[in-house]
């Protein structure tokens, strides 16, 4: 079938419905909703059911940029810079080095194990050797998995800036196959380049979209999300255009944005957090039509292989090199490595050899196809039984709330209150089951150190929580303080 303009409309809205349908009841069969995407975009393709005709990398990867634009972009809104800046160094540790030796670990395993040069070798490792941001956003949300100690805000900052490392490298080693008279040493000034302006750029870029945001008046409050589109969109191509990384331009900028008091923050959040879904649905399933999978089959066998060993070699090293000077649990640090999820990024990064043409570049496509499902299927579908086995997972019934979810709850205020338990509070160390609070209230929220977390009856409150309260009337709060109440109790509560 040929994508025409009469019926494209048609069909990726039935795509899109089927997506979200299917995608729904996945996690009942344990298999993260990315990889329906795919699946569902490979039998609408050329060799599937429905026979899409499908085969342009330029659009695919045109695709795929504006896609990471969103997705980077709502994984920095919603990264809480109080939870991020104690593993900051750790993060940035992860999301450079660790993908440093990655790319170098990975590439010189390929390059002994086929026929590649060891430049074509190193592109490979390069285009996988960063954590799917997309993949890891997904699979950790939708899971709602609760870790221990600052173990999520590390998986997420190392996903959410590390593609720009992979991107350089990429693109670097990509240069060294197509012009094969450059040294290795050409392609530091290039690295620098891209690292540092992109950093630049993204802070500069934030603080300006701040003043912008807040300083003009629009008349319709659902023109501020379409305005922070337009200074999303500004911020990676004047990044690009300077030199600069824009990845990593748009991610700073909207980390910063995130931790900022924005007008119609919470309308803003709302639009990102939708958006962010449909962009890796749209991804996934492009990525899904542009793929052959009778293409992909022969080169299962050593695809496998080279999966293997990224999964349990070259990203456990590069984990545990790059962490080296950090004091870590070592369960966490293998936790760290284990969470190594390749998704659509390195299949998108893919797409740069194919539109350079180089020898190798349907093969080098296919085999980083393979690898990205493989680590998907595998790891995704592993990760809460792994953090129980590591024992890094935190009991169920308390799981943590990203500030995008704090913001899209619609709690009438004149009914919300926060109590604060001090160390000497009769409620410090017991369970909200036994401190028999009325039935027409609830705690709907606890801030514990910066992080927000949801509430179960064996939920036990510790010292200098901030309980969040919900009741239908005055009176129900005054009953809350008396069970709360014990000798000496000293509470502080703010109506919101």
């Amino acid at each position: 079938m040929n994508v025409t303009i009469e019926n494209i409309v048609l069909i990726g809205s039935i795509l899109l419905f089927i997506s979200i349908i299917v995608g729904k009841s996945s996690y009942k069969f344990g298999v993260p909703t990315l990889l329906f995407f795919l699946a569902i975009g490979m039998l609408a393709g050329s060799e599937g059911i429905v026979g899409i005709n499908f085969n342009n990398p330029k659009l695919a990867q045109f695709i795929g940029i504006v896609s990471l634009n969103f997705i980077l972009f709502s994984g920095g809104l919603d990264t809480n810079w109080r939870s991020v800046k104690p593993i900051l160094r750790e993060g940035i540790a992860l999301s450079t080095i660790g993908v440093l030796l990655t790319a170098l670990t990975l590439g010189t395993f390929v390059w002994f194990v086929t026929d590649f040069t060891i430049y074509e070798s190193m592109l490979l490792g390069s285009i996988v050797s960063s954590t799917d941001a997309a993949a890891v956003f997904s699979i950790l949300r939708s899971k709602s998995l609760a870790l221990k100690a600052n173990l999520r805000p590390t998986l997420e900052l190392e996903s959410g800036s590390n593609d720009p490392m992979a991107y350089v490298l990429t693109i670097a080693f990509l240069t060294l196959v197509v012009n094969q008279d450059q040294g290795l040493a050409s392609i530091i000034p290039l690295f620098l380049q891209q690292m540092i302006l992109g950093t630049v750029a993204g802070l500069a870029f934030g603080k300006l979209s701040k003043f912008i945001i807040n300083r003009i008046q629009l008349d319709f409050e659902g023109l501020y999300p379409v305005l922070v589109i337009a200074l999303m969109f500004i911020t990676f191509s004047a990044t690009d255009f300077m030199g600069g990384n824009g990845f990593l331009a748009i991610y700073i900028c909207a980390v910063y944005l995130g931790n900022q008091d924005l007008i119609h923050r919470k309308t803003i959040f709302k639009m990102y957090d939708g958006l962010a879904w449909l962009m890796q649905i749209v991804l996934f399933l492009t990525l899904g039509l542009l793929v052959f999978p009778s293409q992909v089959l022969p080169y299962m066998g050593i695809g496998l292989l080279i999966s293997v060993f990224l999964i349990l070699v070259a990203r456990p090293v590069s984990v545990l090199l790059s962490l080296m000077f950090f004091k870590m649990k070592m369960r966490r640090r293998i936790y760290i490595s284990w969470v190594g999820l390749r998704g659509a990024v390195p299949i998108v990064f893919a797409t740069y050899p194919l539109l350079a043409g180089i020898e190798k570049a349907e093969m080098i496509f296919n085999i980083v196809f393979f690898i990205s499902v493989t680590s998907v299927l595998i790891q995704g579908t592993t990760l809460p039984i792994v953090a129980r086995w590591l024992h890094v997972a935190l009991p169920e019934k308390v799981k943590p709330i990203s500030e995008s979810e704090k913001l899209i709850l619609d709690l009438p205020k004149s009914s919300l209150k926060e109590i604060q338990i001090f160390p000497d509070s009769f409620a410090a160390d017991k369970r909200i089951v036994d401190l028999r609070f009325p039935r027409s209230a609830f705690i709907i929220m606890i801030m514990r150190d910066g992080a927000y977390i949801r509430p179960g009856g064996s939920t036990r409150v510790v010292a200098n929580d901030v309980l969040m309260v919900i009741a239908d009337k005055q009176d129900d709060f005054e009953k809350v303080l008396e069970a709360l109440a014990g000798p000496k109790e000293i509470l502080v509560d703010q109506q919101r």
